[in-house]
């Protein structure tokens, strides 16, 4: 049977990329085939969603290729996903990972950090859940702890607040002390590099700073888009970080934005950040958010009905962070009132609804005031007019329309006066490839939201 699954495997790699391979494939196992009741070994639940809606066919057709009876395909979550099949139980590894978040929700930030590292020891691989949004990201993490300093180095990692760049960067951190206890790591906010450094320029000890950050194995930066203005620290972090990267030693950065689009950078120093590459964070689609509130569920111990968290992924639109935290009002609430998370939504207790703001009242509202923002009449932006700024705005008219009221591509048509839904389409692809890299975009489109909604 492994051959079998091994073999199809292989059939499944050559079809799909190398991250979402190693992501969702690489900790199965075939149970059983008996009868053509196909069971897949998975190690965590939220594997099984994911596997389900995403490469159910795929699956099916390789085990088909490899002369397997296949009727039906379920998932078995599995501690150890090469066992024989048996229920999942509750084990000490699981009461003590329960334990080990409830001691670190009371203990104070200064008690729940490595004085040494700076490292947060909450933040692991383990508890982050993986999704379309971030797949490659987490991919090129694991390539890391394998061979720290290799391939991607420097990773830089950008994307929106609340997304989960400081987890995963912590979590590279935390993984790397596991496997090698002896090295150097430390993890620090770009603002604490600023301020040390300060304080050390200050206290005639630069060449001690400059040769605390020398000694690293690994040097983690969160936040570095706060380094704007700071000649002088950026200056001395050019420095660390050509003396780093030629002692082949990993360097880790965070930032909201690519670094070129971060106003004052050195050129020199946004070239070097991301000479292997750049990776960002988007937010999290539907599955994934019901992916994660199902894994958090899992880590507290909760239980939340499967109606309650698709409510809740299907009503904050914003990011990771305020997922977690209606999910976590939602769950003491219930325990307050004595009541299951889905009772509370049914019987209208609890309201969310996490957007950027409250929705507008109608279409023609956003049409006005994206034409306006492009000071251009909505005559002009609804015509057939190809000039560049006239189909940009046109565009985005498109795109906030199905993000914030969810209309289908027919209507938006009739809206901004094109002809055809195919032409809604293409223009709504458009702006979400150009908002991946374009941060002017994505400032203007929170402007004009911040018309329509203020």
């Amino acid at each position: 049977m492994y051959d079998v699954w091994k073999n199809a495997l292989a059939e499944i790699e050559q079809q799909i990329s190398a991250a979402n391979f190693s992501t969702w494939f690489q900790d199965t196992s075939l149970i059983s085939t008996d009868n053509g009741s196909i069971i897949i070994g998975v190690k965590n639940s939220f594997y099984v969603k994911q596997l389900r809606n995403r490469y159910i066919d795929i699956i099916k057709t390789a085990l088909k290729n490899n002369n397997i009876e296949v009727n039906t395909i379920d998932f078995e979550v599995q501690t150890n996903v090469k066992s024989k099949v048996r229920p999942r139980e509750i084990t000490k590894s699981d009461t003590a990972i329960k334990n080990r978040v409830k001691t670190i929700r009371n203990q104070s930030p200064k008690e729940q950090s490595n004085h040494s590292t700076g490292l947060n020891q909450k933040y692991t691989l383990d508890n982050f859940v993986v999704g379309s949004n971030n797949d490659l990201a987490v991919s090129a993490a694991r390539s890391i702890i394998d061979a720290p300093g290799d391939r991607y180095n420097p990773f830089f990692l950008y994307g929106g607040p609340g997304l989960g760049k400081t987890h995963l960067v912590q979590a590279i951190g935390n993984e790397l002390l596991k496997r090698n206890p002896n090295l150097k790591i430390f993890y620090t906010p770009i603002s604490h590099f600023y301020s040390d450094f300060i304080d050390s320029v200050k206290l005639g000890k630069g060449k001690e700073f400059n040769l605390k950050f020398r000694k690293l194995d690994v040097l983690i930066i969160d936040d570095f888009q706060f380094i704007v203005g700071k000649e002088k620290s950026q200056e001395e972090f050019f420095n660390i970080f050509n003396d780093l990267y030629q002692l082949n030693k990993q360097i880790i950065v965070t930032s909201d934005r690519l670094p070129s689009q971060i106003k004052s950078v050195d050129e020199r120093l946004a070239s070097r950040l991301t000479w292997a590459g750049a990776f960002d964070l988007q937010l999290p689609k539907f599955e994934d958010k019901c992916a994660i509130l199902q894994a958090k569920a899992e880590l507290m111990g909760a239980e939340i009905e499967s109606e309650a968290i698709e409510y809740i992924a299907e009503n904050v639109n914003t990011n990771i962070r305020d997922l977690e935290g209606e999910f976590s009002t939602i769950l003491l609430m219930s325990e307050v009132r004595g009541l299951t998370p889905l009772e509370l939504i049914q019987n209208g207790s609890v309201n969310v609804n996490k957007s950027s703001k409250l929705r507008p009242t109608s279409p023609k509202q956003i049409v006005e005031k994206v034409a306006k923002y492009y000071q251009l009449t909505v005559k002009d932006m609804c015509s057939k007019s190809r000039v560049a700024n006239i189909k940009t705005a046109r565009q985005v008219a498109m795109f906030i329309l199905s993000k914030e009221l969810s209309l289908s591509t027919n209507k938006i048509a009739s809206e901004v006066g094109v002809k055809d839904h195919t032409t809604v389409m293409h223009g709504i692809k458009k702006i979400e490839k150009d908002l991946k890299l374009d941060f002017a975009l994505r400032d203007q489109i929170e402007e004009i939201k911040e018309k329509i909604y203020g």
